[in-house]
């Protein structure tokens, strides 16, 4: 097991490589880059978008004597701004001297914000986190009793109208289910019973330890209810499915025939071979909530976290900062997929990854 384990960690450097590779790569084609926006604030623009579609011209990085003539701004000072950014080196070397300065966890400073990458993804990480985890651990505990009830109901009266829920939770988008719960209890229409935003209240640092816990919680609860939703639907039908597909084999027919009890069937046998696929789903689950979801519901909540952060540095073409959430994002995911194998061996010793090849 250790020898997979290296073998894992090993191969998370050439992949984050790839990774990074292709992401830069896509860059060098997306117009308005940084010095577009930096030109576009200027000259009053606000977006550089609105200059791109107003003048009609290609989405093709212009050279500096097409910005000097188009803008009236000197040659000179283009050519400042490309050697502040680094842009006068070819794509080449600006990427691999990207990478040699990652290798020494250099994630350089933001182009807009004077500040360094690494102190900005500190500050917002936990945010993302938070949501990440809560969400996935509510989805798990709710979703694995409900999945295994389902399959020991299966057809009856219970299963029925608990699919129908479901099924409404997974059709619901997770940004319309936050706005939704906006409107209903934070102060909209009806009830104000929590905040509209932020993670914490103003007046943080003068609680108690026990005021700044159920502040944290009565922050957080639509988020992650919002979050929650759409996996807790997909989770619950994926344990459901799996106890089902177990239940019908031979083995389990064999220990009720022994005279076990159900409970001693259920758990002591269909439930370890049933949840490997469920712990399977498990770092798909959380990079999903921690990737797509957080990005919507951070902006709808006002949260300052990585998603949101990653958005905004995207809009305003602020490179440093979009490779440095990138490659936290992509270790994130890889080390959560080692994690996941190891819960494979936990859930079942049977298992021994060490006799994979590569």
């Amino acid at each position: 097991m250790g020898a997979y384990i290296l073998r894992r960690l090993l191969l998370v450097i050439p992949t984050l490589i790839g990774i990074m590779i292709v992401n830069f790569t896509l860059t060098q084609f997306v117009p308005g880059g940084p010095i577009e926006q930096i030109i576009a604030r200027m000259e009053g623009g606000g977006d550089v978008f609105e200059s791109f579609a107003g003048s009609g011209q290609d989405f093709e990085r212009a050279s500096d004597s097409e910005y000097a003539g188009a803008r009236g701004l000197p040659p000179e000072f283009i050519e400042e701004l490309e050697r502040e950014f680094g842009f006068d080196k070819p794509p080449l070397e600006r990427f691999l001297n990207m990478m040699w300065d990652y290798m020494r966890l250099d994630f350089g400073e933001s182009y807009f914000r004077s500040i360094s990458v690494i102190d900005l993804v500190v500050e917002k990480l936990p945010v993302s986190i938070t949501l990440g985890l809560w969400s996935t651990l509510i989805a798990y505990l709710i979703s694995i009793p409900l999945g295994i009830r389902k399959a020991v109901k299966d057809g009856t009266s219970f299963d029925t109208w608990t699919s129908s829920l479901i099924i409404v939770g997974y059709a619901i988008p997770g940004f319309l289910f936050a706005i939704l719960l906006l409107v209903v209890f934070a102060g909209g229409s009806y009830f104000q019973w929590f905040p509209l935003r932020g993670l914490t209240s103003d007046n943080w640092d003068q609680l108690s330890l026990i005021g700044k816990v159920g502040d944290y919680f009565w922050h957080i609860t639509l988020p992650v209810l919002a979050t929650t939703i759409s996996s807790f639907a997909t989770l619950t039908l994926l344990t459901k499915n799996s106890f089902l597909d177990e239940i019908k084999k031979q083995y389990v027919v064999t220990a009720k025939a022994k005279g076990l009890s159900e409970s001693r069937v259920l758990y002591g046998h269909i439930f370890r071979n049933a949840m490997l696929i469920v712990i399977a789903g498990f770092p798909a689950l959380f990079i999903g909530v921690f990737f797509g979801a957080s990005i919507i519901i951070e902006t709808i909540f006002s949260l300052d976290g990585l998603g949101r952060l990653g958005f905004e540095a995207a809009v305003a073409r602020d490179y440093p900062v979009i490779f440095g959430t990138l490659f936290v994002f992509g270790l994130i995911s890889l080390v959560v997929g080692i994690l996941s194998d190891l819960m494979y061996v936990f859930v079942d010793p049977r298992i021994d990854f060490s006799s994979r090849e590569g």
